[in-house]
Protein backbone atom coordinates (compact mmCIF):
# COMPACT_ATOMS: atom_id res chain seq x y z
CA UNK A 1 0.00 0.00 0.00
CA UNK A 2 1.19 3.64 -0.91
CA UNK A 3 1.51 5.81 1.99
CA UNK A 4 0.62 9.26 1.37
CA UNK A 5 2.35 12.94 2.48
CA UNK A 6 0.74 14.77 5.57
CA UNK A 7 -0.04 17.67 2.66
CA UNK A 8 -1.36 15.28 0.65
CA UNK A 9 -3.43 13.45 2.65
CA UNK A 10 -5.10 16.59 4.22
CA UNK A 11 -5.71 18.14 0.31
CA UNK A 12 -6.94 14.41 -0.35
CA UNK A 13 -9.33 14.55 2.66
CA UNK A 14 -10.53 18.09 2.22
CA UNK A 15 -11.33 17.19 -2.00
CA UNK A 16 -13.33 13.87 -1.00
CA UNK A 17 -15.34 16.06 1.83
CA UNK A 18 -16.42 18.61 -0.37
CA UNK A 19 -17.51 15.93 -3.00
CA UNK A 20 -19.25 13.63 0.33
CA UNK A 21 -21.18 16.82 1.44
CA UNK A 22 -22.76 17.95 -1.95
CA UNK A 23 -24.31 14.98 -4.10
CA UNK A 24 -27.67 17.26 -5.28
CA UNK A 25 -25.35 19.64 -6.99
CA UNK A 26 -24.47 20.01 -10.49
CA UNK A 27 -21.20 18.11 -11.86
CA UNK A 28 -19.60 21.49 -12.81
CA UNK A 29 -19.35 23.77 -9.58
CA UNK A 30 -18.65 27.45 -10.58
CA UNK A 31 -15.44 28.39 -8.84
CA UNK A 32 -15.19 31.52 -6.55
CA UNK A 33 -12.64 33.71 -4.80
CA UNK A 34 -13.02 36.99 -2.58
CA UNK A 35 -10.09 38.38 -1.40
CA UNK A 36 -6.68 37.32 -1.37
CA UNK A 37 -6.00 33.90 -2.88
CA UNK A 38 -5.49 30.94 0.20
CA UNK A 39 -3.22 28.21 -0.78
CA UNK A 40 -2.19 25.57 1.88
CA UNK A 41 1.87 25.80 2.46
CA UNK A 42 2.29 22.35 2.28
CA UNK A 43 1.41 22.93 -1.73
CA UNK A 44 4.07 25.69 -1.95
CA UNK A 45 6.71 23.39 0.15
CA UNK A 46 6.80 25.18 3.31
CA UNK A 47 5.70 23.17 6.83
CA UNK A 48 2.10 22.75 7.13
CA UNK A 49 0.81 23.78 11.27
CA UNK A 50 -0.54 20.28 12.57
CA UNK A 51 -3.76 22.14 13.34
CA UNK A 52 -4.49 22.86 9.67
CA UNK A 53 -8.17 23.17 8.80
CA UNK A 54 -9.72 23.88 5.29
CA UNK A 55 -10.77 27.46 4.23
CA UNK A 56 -14.35 28.25 4.80
CA UNK A 57 -15.93 29.33 1.71
CA UNK A 58 -16.70 33.35 1.11
CA UNK A 59 -19.88 34.47 1.78
CA UNK A 60 -20.72 36.55 -1.36
CA UNK A 61 -18.86 35.81 -4.95
CA UNK A 62 -16.65 38.00 -6.68
CA UNK A 63 -16.52 36.51 -9.52
CA UNK A 64 -17.32 33.81 -11.35
CA UNK A 65 -14.71 31.51 -13.89
CA UNK A 66 -17.66 30.47 -16.12
CA UNK A 67 -18.61 34.35 -16.29
CA UNK A 68 -16.27 36.27 -19.49
CA UNK A 69 -15.36 39.30 -18.86
CA UNK A 70 -17.02 42.48 -20.69
CA UNK A 71 -14.23 43.79 -23.28
CA UNK A 72 -13.01 46.87 -21.87
CA UNK A 73 -12.57 48.50 -25.38
CA UNK A 74 -12.84 47.92 -29.60
CA UNK A 75 -10.77 46.19 -31.32
CA UNK A 76 -9.29 48.45 -33.95
CA UNK A 77 -9.92 47.98 -37.50
CA UNK A 78 -7.96 45.88 -39.88
CA UNK A 79 -5.91 47.80 -41.67
CA UNK A 80 -7.23 48.30 -45.39
CA UNK A 81 -5.71 45.56 -47.80
CA UNK A 82 -3.04 46.83 -49.83
CA UNK A 83 -3.14 45.63 -53.89
CA UNK A 84 -2.75 42.39 -54.57
CA UNK A 85 0.39 41.52 -56.59
CA UNK A 86 0.46 38.47 -57.42
CA UNK A 87 -0.81 37.07 -59.82
CA UNK A 88 -1.86 40.07 -62.15
CA UNK A 89 -2.07 37.87 -64.99
CA UNK A 90 -4.42 34.49 -65.16
CA UNK A 91 -3.44 32.43 -67.83
CA UNK A 92 -6.45 30.10 -69.98
CA UNK A 93 -6.22 26.78 -72.18
CA UNK A 94 -6.00 26.85 -75.79
CA UNK A 95 -9.16 28.00 -77.22
CA UNK A 96 -11.28 28.32 -73.17
CA UNK A 97 -12.67 30.82 -71.26
CA UNK A 98 -12.91 29.15 -68.47
CA UNK A 99 -11.00 30.00 -65.01
CA UNK A 100 -9.24 27.70 -63.50
CA UNK A 101 -9.43 26.35 -60.20
CA UNK A 102 -5.88 27.57 -58.61
CA UNK A 103 -7.03 31.29 -59.80
CA UNK A 104 -9.81 31.66 -57.14
CA UNK A 105 -7.69 32.42 -54.73
CA UNK A 106 -6.19 34.98 -56.46
CA UNK A 107 -9.46 36.25 -57.26
CA UNK A 108 -10.56 36.97 -53.97
CA UNK A 109 -8.18 39.02 -52.96
CA UNK A 110 -8.68 41.14 -55.68
CA UNK A 111 -12.46 41.35 -54.75
CA UNK A 112 -11.83 41.90 -51.43
CA UNK A 113 -9.23 44.65 -52.01
CA UNK A 114 -11.75 46.10 -54.52
CA UNK A 115 -14.71 46.22 -51.66
CA UNK A 116 -12.65 46.99 -49.59
CA UNK A 117 -11.23 50.50 -51.38
CA UNK A 118 -14.39 51.84 -53.48
CA UNK A 119 -12.68 54.23 -55.09
CA UNK A 120 -10.32 51.20 -56.57
CA UNK A 121 -10.60 50.97 -60.39
CA UNK A 122 -9.78 48.08 -62.13
CA UNK A 123 -9.25 46.88 -66.03
CA UNK A 124 -8.76 43.30 -67.44
CA UNK A 125 -7.17 43.41 -70.73
CA UNK A 126 -8.14 39.87 -72.31
CA UNK A 127 -5.31 38.30 -74.74
CA UNK A 128 -4.84 35.70 -76.92
CA UNK A 129 -2.64 33.64 -78.77
CA UNK A 130 -1.48 34.28 -82.52
CA UNK A 131 -3.46 31.42 -83.49
CA UNK A 132 -6.88 32.45 -85.61
CA UNK A 133 -8.03 34.90 -86.88
CA UNK A 134 -8.23 38.36 -85.84
CA UNK A 135 -11.73 37.84 -84.95
CA UNK A 136 -11.95 35.13 -83.21
CA UNK A 137 -9.08 36.14 -80.97
CA UNK A 138 -10.75 39.44 -80.04
CA UNK A 139 -13.88 37.49 -79.29
CA UNK A 140 -11.93 34.67 -77.09
CA UNK A 141 -10.04 37.83 -74.90
CA UNK A 142 -13.22 39.59 -74.31
CA UNK A 143 -14.70 36.45 -73.04
CA UNK A 144 -11.73 35.48 -70.64
CA UNK A 145 -11.86 39.32 -69.61
CA UNK A 146 -15.50 39.00 -68.39
CA UNK A 147 -15.08 35.46 -67.19
CA UNK A 148 -12.78 37.56 -64.98
CA UNK A 149 -15.26 40.11 -64.17
CA UNK A 150 -17.56 37.72 -63.50
CA UNK A 151 -15.88 36.14 -60.71
CA UNK A 152 -14.84 39.01 -59.14
CA UNK A 153 -18.50 40.38 -58.86
CA UNK A 154 -19.40 37.18 -57.43
CA UNK A 155 -16.71 37.96 -54.86
CA UNK A 156 -17.76 41.28 -53.79
CA UNK A 157 -16.52 43.92 -56.23
CA UNK A 158 -18.74 46.73 -58.00
CA UNK A 159 -19.59 46.56 -61.40
CA UNK A 160 -18.92 50.47 -61.94
CA UNK A 161 -15.18 49.08 -60.25
CA UNK A 162 -14.57 46.91 -63.48
CA UNK A 163 -13.75 47.62 -67.03
CA UNK A 164 -13.20 44.93 -69.71
CA UNK A 165 -11.11 45.10 -72.96
CA UNK A 166 -10.17 43.07 -75.43
CA UNK A 167 -6.45 43.04 -77.06
CA UNK A 168 -6.88 39.57 -78.87
CA UNK A 169 -3.32 39.07 -80.09
CA UNK A 170 -2.31 42.31 -80.63
CA UNK A 171 0.13 42.42 -77.44
CA UNK A 172 1.68 39.05 -76.96
CA UNK A 173 4.27 38.63 -73.74
CA UNK A 174 6.37 36.28 -76.28
CA UNK A 175 6.63 36.57 -79.23
CA UNK A 176 7.69 32.72 -80.56
CA UNK A 177 5.53 30.43 -82.39
CA UNK A 178 6.15 27.61 -79.95
CA UNK A 179 3.44 25.33 -76.91
CA UNK A 180 5.40 27.63 -74.09
CA UNK A 181 4.91 31.46 -75.55
CA UNK A 182 1.51 30.67 -76.40
CA UNK A 183 -0.12 29.27 -72.79
CA UNK A 184 2.36 33.01 -72.24
CA UNK A 185 -0.33 34.87 -74.27
CA UNK A 186 -3.69 33.28 -73.69
CA UNK A 187 -3.71 35.83 -70.44
CA UNK A 188 -6.11 38.12 -68.82
CA UNK A 189 -3.93 40.63 -67.02
CA UNK A 190 -5.29 42.70 -64.05
CA UNK A 191 -4.53 46.39 -64.49
CA UNK A 192 -5.36 48.84 -61.50
CA UNK A 193 -5.69 52.55 -62.61
CA UNK A 194 -4.33 55.00 -60.86
CA UNK A 195 -1.89 52.99 -58.65
CA UNK A 196 0.20 54.57 -56.29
Amino acid sequence: MMRLSLPATLLLSVLLAACAGNREASPIKRLEQSGPLKVNPGLLGQPVPAQATPVAAPAQPVASVTEPAAPTEKMPAPPVASVPQNPRSLYFDYKSAELKDADRQALRAHARYLAANPQARLRIEGNADERGGDRYNLQLGEQRAAAVRAALLAEGAAERQITIKSLGRSQPKRQESDEASWAENRRADLIYENEK
